[in-house]
């Protein structure tokens, strides 16, 4: 929880209770927000986009006040600025995760350090988020896909100067269009093949059957 006593302590017993419903992580929903106008409005975007992308809906995944499961704390691993995430990552290992209201309180004491280079390091941290859980061991399926679409792109203006030029004799050398498709093109390439390699060293790595164990049996 964090330390400017905004989140309260006597919450916790009822996110005990919640987690004892059968759930890995809960984590606080700072429902009545005491912070400035700003900080609300953009907590609401950050949050809705890292449901999207995550895929598990919850209202604040940065509040700092949680509970966890011991095998949650000790499997998930968490660096620089990853604390944000801590609900993405539980769920997107197979954890289950829910949330419940809690009491925030304007804060007393320090200062915020919320700013704009904070903002874009979340956004940062959201795409790592999501390439090392989801696509880490399946690299082709991301940059494969952007391949393809930047090749297809190309491939499709590289085909409509091409049109243009034996049946209306019109000219494409020089033309903008022209390189934007040989760039598309040659771009597409490049990423497909980033893929393919990645999946080279994905089938070669020793970490590649790495898997959480829930319980064993017998």
């Amino acid at each position: 929880m964090d330390a400017d006593l905004q989140d309260d302590p006597e919450e916790i017993p009822a996110l005990i209770k919640k987690l004892n419903d059968g759930y890995d992580l809960v984590s606080g929903w700072k429902k009545v927000r005491r912070d400035p106008f700003i900080k609300k409005q953009t907590s609401k975007i950050f949050n809705l986009v890292t449901s999207i992308m995550v895929g598990k809906r919850l209202h604040d995944y940065n509040c700092g006040l949680k509970v966890y499961l011991k095998d949650v704390v000790k499997n998930i691993k968490v660096y620089g600025e990853m604390h944000r995430y801590i609900p993405a990552l539980a769920h997107l290992s197979g954890y289950r995760v829910s949330e419940i209201p809690v009491m925030h309180h304007q804060r007393k004491y320090g200062k915020t350090k919320f700013g704009v280079s904070r903002f874009l390091n979340g956004i940062f941290d959201l795409i790592t988020v999501i390439f090392t859980t989801r696509y880490i061991k399946r690299p082709l399926h991301l940059f494969g896909f952007i391949g393809v679409l930047s090749f297809t792109a190309g491939l499709a203006i590289l085909t409509y100067l091409t049109i243009l030029k034996f049946f209306e004799s019109t000219p494409i050398e020089g033309r903008p269009l022209f390189f934007v498709g040989i760039l598309l093109a040659i771009v597409g390439a490049q990423f497909f093949s980033i893929g393919l390699i990645g999946e080279m060293i994905t089938k070669n790595s020793t970490d590649n059957d790495n898997v959480i164990i829930d319980k064993t049996l017998g």
